[in-house]
């Protein structure tokens, strides 16, 4: 299987190494080159993309996580058949899809019928994610997603919860994404203002994947074009 690795947290953040250690390392890696968390769907049409060749398997990418996509797809990869984002350091779930990069990257691979995952790891405040169990836990998941059934047009987003390091593998539960706005806070200073909404504080509605990832089970919706 020809596989494509991407991210929006940048080519050297450490949640794209787990990415490639839980497909041991059978892919093909085209991410950008600079943090772009929170890019949504940009895409680069009018200037010129850098392209920086890593290795004879990896590429850095000066643009966002949906050029890495295009350029995997349309110059870099012949037959692509699997594209995975992640994995995040920080959670898409929810309305977080429309604001993510990450996801962007599925959606775009989406775009072309080919089959997505994205995978991301939701973080508690002022605590440190566990890749190496992050990598487990993926190379756990990728395998029993592919075995069930993603009509064309459709992708994957998968959370990951935040727990203690060593915890035995959660629960993955198949649930719907919510729609429950995020938190519009803001500080005033002077004349701007400066975001202050608590990301683990937001609503969340029974049964979705704000809901069991928040309860400590990996969360996983099909979203659809």
């Amino acid at each position: 299987m020809t596989v494509v690795l991407t991210n929006d947290d940048g080519i050297d953040a450490p949640g794209l190494q787990a990415l490639a250690k839980a497909v041991n390392g059978k892919a093909v890696i085209v991410a950008p080159q600079q943090h772009q968390s929170g890019c949504s769907h940009q895409v680069t049409t009018n200037s010129l993309i850098q392209i920086e060749r890593r290795s004879e398997t990896a590429f850095g990418v000066a643009g966002m996580p949906a050029d890495c996509v295009r350029i995997a797809l349309a110059h870099l990869c012949q037959g692509v058949e699997l594209v995975l984002s992640g994995i995040n350091a920080g959670g898409n779930l929810g309305v977080d899809a429309y604001i993510s990069g990450t996801v962007a990257a599925v959606r775009e691979a989406s775009f072309y019928r080919v089959p997505a995952i994205a995978v991301s790891h939701y973080r508690k405040p002022n605590q440190q994610i566990d890749w190496n169990m992050a990598t487990r836990w993926t190379a756990d998941i990728i395998p029993k997603l592919l075995d069930l059934p993603c009509e064309p047009g459709t992708f994957w987003n998968v959370n990951l919860p935040h727990l203690k390091s060593d915890s035995p593998m959660p629960e993955m539960v198949l649930c719907h994404p919510c729609t429950q706005p995020l938190p519009a806070q803001y500080r005033v200073e002077g004349d701007s203002v400066h975001y202050v909404g608590d990301y683990a504080s937001r609503d969340r509605t029974p049964g979705s994947d704000v809901d069991v990832c928040f309860s400590g089970r990996i969360a996983v919706t099909q979203i659809r074009l």
